[in-house]
């Protein structure tokens, strides 16, 4: 998946965001082929909305982290349920077995995780750590230096 900074007539950004969105139930649903699959329809939605660049895609189980590209004029809620909602309809269609594991017609969670990345300093770890999901035996948390609530923003 190629990086570059999104255009339009007047300005440049680099808008990089990292989501998590759980499976519904947090059901093991995310198998290999199943990842597989989410992997293509990215592609898919890449070719359909060119405001969504997918940086990486990694799967673990009961989650997927996507690290994405887009543009100011959309916010990183729109971007995460327009990625959720394509990827829970193909997921469907094309993997019945799915479906009946996760009853309510639901593939995806309610909630997401969203942080932005930072260009020069965090973006290389959480690609790293994303394109490793479901890689490792063992579980590996990322901890970022996200702010307490004692502490002013």
């Amino acid at each position: 998946m190629e990086e570059e900074s999104g255009y339009s007539a007047h300005n440049v950004s680099n808008l990089i965001y990292h989501f998590v969105t759980p499976t519904k139930y947090r059901r093991l649903a995310i198998t290999e082929t199943v990842e597989e699959c989410i992997q293509q329809i990215c592609a898919g939605i890449e070719l359909r909305y060119d405001w969504i660049r997918f940086l990486e895609v990694g799967a673990d189980g009961d989650h997927v982290h996507w690290l994405v590209q887009s543009t100011p004029e959309y916010s990183p809620t729109r971007i995460i349920t327009t990625i959720k909602s394509i990827t829970a309809k193909r997921i469907f269609a094309e993997h019945p077995e799915v479906k009946k594991m996760l009853w309510g017609g639901s593939f995806w969670n309610g909630g997401y995780f969203v942080s932005s990345v930072g260009k020069s300093g965090s973006e290389g770890v959480i690609r790293q750590y994303v394109k490793n999901q479901g890689k490792e035996k063992e579980y590996k948390q990322l901890y970022l230096n996200f702010p307490t609530r004692e502490a002013p923003l």
